[in-house]
């Protein structure tokens, strides 16, 4: 009767519980995973905003933790992988059939800190998000459920690759993973013609798997980076998969080989490099610290958010055409566009489904403070996130300015970052103009200066290919990036220079190893704005001038 009762019911919760139970063959009742009458939201995990309600409490902090919506192709070591940035994985029950699983880790802690980063940063398996809560459970019995040997494998090779202890045998335990491999990925980006930033790796790669830790730099004039998987099955199949795709259209192609190292050793989380598992980590002197909403979002693999409140929340979508030889849609896991806000790419973009002609690079500004603006303002304002071609204020509504950028994803940067700034005490709004070029006045016309032509200007930021202004794009505020500083003028100098011009100086550094640069902190988002217009390119004597950018850090 025993047997009965236990076979009936556990078939009763398989059906009609998203949550699961498991029995063997004798009809004993091995694991009822049955977290029934909770209250858990959907919104926590990026999904809409839905809460299923039953009788009791959330079950409280445990070191098993339930996995849900869980592709059915995944491996064990995938699954493992998803703990191991945050402690040893000490157990795994696959339920394949109703893409769950459940992870033990090795402490209450590590586990805690587990879900509470993924619950604002959700994971993704094979390009999936999968959902992650605590069981009622404290531990996995699973000694005597089948298929065990082949987990215990899997534990034992995924958690020797985090110690760096990676060995032949714990390799052989999945025919996808090749004898000796590393789970460090070494990846060079040939034809940088658009830039290609930290955060645009994680986006990509992560598609494919957990990534612990990223280094960019540059060697040989070229773009390159480490990147390292918690599971080298992972580091094979995006190699597999994108080595030879270009990131942007027509450029930025991946070259991507394994690296001898097997593990990377990060010092500082900047815009260099980064360590997921060590969210702790300094930024390093004069290196952009991290922004508190970034350090939160952007570990999730899929989701990078826009911390940054003047941001209009632009998302083009990158598209990764197929290199010749290869056919992504016949690769298992293959990308589909990747989301990106433009904010966390900082750079131009191919945006998926639309053809570039079909873009306009002509700007529409309103809610200009006509008493103050200027063609040559605009100019130098805008030129942070491009190169403006021309600039025309409207001869009957001084508010409105057109503003032609060199391209369209050029256009969508800078309204995406200027749209809703202060400038001059107003409020802009930047949008796509209808416009596709702005037409300079005909001879003879009337203009009043308000229609200039910079195509020609030495003062363009980007004309040069992979140019390293591409990877120090950032949204106003009110902590300036100065550079080309010459070695006799002293900080009371800039101090002075800012300070007589209006502006007041809150804080000021020079860069401890080159003082060339320096920060220079003001009161307000829109003084730094206002100085970067009057400032930038100012004259500082030595055949030196001035260049001034955002910045994001604060001093």
């Amino acid at each position: 009767a025993y047997y009965s009762v236990a076979r009936v019911v556990c078939k009763i919760l398989l059906i009609t519980d998203n949550n699961s139970a498991f029995y063997n063959l004798k009809g004993e009742l091995l694991l009822l995973n049955f977290c029934s009458h909770f209250t858990f939201s959907f919104a926590a995990n990026g999904n809409e905003s839905k809460t299923y309600k039953r009788d009791r409490s959330p079950c409280g902090p445990s070191r098993v933790l339930h996995v849900r919506k869980v592709p059915i192709e995944v491996s064990e070591a995938e699954v493992i992988s998803l703990g191991i940035p945050f402690g040893k994985v000490t157990n795994l029950l696959m339920l394949k059939g109703k893409n769950q699983a459940f992870i033990e880790m090795a402490s209450e802690e590590a586990a805690i800190t587990m879900v509470n980063y993924y619950t604002t940063a959700t994971p993704h398996v094979r390009n999936q998000p999968v959902y992650i809560q605590y069981s009622n459970h404290r531990e996995l019995k699973t000694d005597n459920l089948p298929n065990q040997g082949r987990t215990q494998a899997a534990l034992q090779a995924v958690n020797a690759v985090h110690s760096g202890n990676m060995t032949h045998s714990a390799s052989a335990s999945d025919s996808s993973m090749m004898p000796g491999q590393s789970p460090v990925l070494r990846i060079i980006v040939e034809n940088l013609f658009y830039p290609v930033s930290l955060e645009v790796l994680h986006q990509i790669f992560s598609k494919f798997g957990t990534v612990l830790k990223i280094i960019t730099f540059t060697k040989n004039n070229q773009f390159q980076a480490l990147l390292q998987y918690a599971d080298p099955m992972n580091a094979h199949h995006a190699k597999v998969t994108l080595d030879g795709q270009n990131i942007y259209n027509a450029c930025c192609t991946l070259r991507i080989e394994f690296s001898k190292l097997t593990s990377l050793n990060v010092k500082y989380n900047n815009d260099k490099s980064r360590d997921f598992t060590r969210l702790d980590l300094p930024s390093g002197d004069g290196q952009p610290t991290l922004d508190p909403g970034m350090t939160a979002a952007f570990g999730a693999p899929g989701i990078i958010s826009s911390p940054y409140a003047g941001a209009a929340g632009f998302a083009p979508a990158v598209g990764f055409p197929q290199a010749a030889g290869l056919s992504m849609q016949a690769m298992p896991g293959a990308l589909g566009p990747l989301t990106i806000p433009t904010s966390a790419v900082a750079g131009r973009m191919a945006i998926h489904g639309m053809a570039p002609t079909a873009l306009h690079s002509v700007l529409l500004v309103s809610n200009l403070n006509p008493d103050s603006i200027s063609p040559h303002g605009l100019f130098i304002l805008f030129g942070v996130y491009g190169d403006v071609q021309r600039v025309k204020i409207l001869f009957n509504k001084k508010e409105n300015a057109l503003v032609q950028m060199a391209d369209a994803t050029q256009a969508q940067l800078a309204m995406s970052h200027l749209n809703g700034q202060r400038l001059h005490g107003r409020v802009i709004r930047v949008t796509i103009s209808k416009h596709q070029t702005v037409q300079l006045p005909r001879e003879g016309q009337e203009d009043q200066g308000l229609t200039k032509d910079f195509s020609g200007s030495p003062l363009h930021r980007f004309k040069k290919p992979g140019s390293k202004n591409f990877q120090n794009i950032f949204p106003p505020s009110a902590t300036l990036h100065l550079s080309n500083i010459p070695p006799s003028i002293a900080d009371d100098m800039l101090k002075d220079l800012f300070s007589s011009a209006g502006y007041k100086v809150k804080a000021f550094k020079f860069f401890q190893k080159d003082r060339k640069m320096a920060l220079i902190q003001l009161g307000s988002v829109e003084e730094a704005i206002q100085a970067l217009i009057d400032l930038h390119n100012h004259d500082l004597g030595e055949n030196h001038h001035l260049r001034v950018s955002f910045s994001k850090s604060t001093i």
